[in-house]
């Protein structure tokens, strides 16, 4: 799979719930680092958006993805209902159909 369609896989499967999805779309060795924690494996990424999300109802508003071969970045909104709660800009490796690395600041 593409890195830009694998990528809005994910947005999709955060924002649907679809947590064998996103399992699906996570390398077993995934990390995630963020301004306020990182994850270092895809199952306890996958656990934390199952059951500890702060706000689980949220959705992702992609306003671009650029890939090129194995990289890939997205830039957007995350909001609850029409509340806009934050911007993101996350950074994607991906390899072999799945997503290694992800890098998100926010503000």
């Amino acid at each position: 799979m593409e890195s830009e369609a694998l990528v809005r896989q994910y947005y999709d499967a955060l924002d649907q719930h679809e947590y064998g999805v996103l399992e699906d779309v996570l390398a077993p060795d995934f990390v995630q680092r963020r301004p306020d924690r990182t994850f270092e494996a895809r199952e306890s990424f996958v656990r934390f958006m199952r059951e500890d999300r702060p706000n689980p109802d949220t959705s992702h508003e992609l306003e671009a993805v650029i890939a090129d071969g194995e990289r890939a970045a997205a830039r957007g909104r995350v909001r609850d209902g029409e509340r806009v709660l934050f911007e993101f800009a996350d950074f994607f490796e991906c390899a072999d159909g799945q997503i290694v690395r992800l890098e998100t600041y926010s503000r």
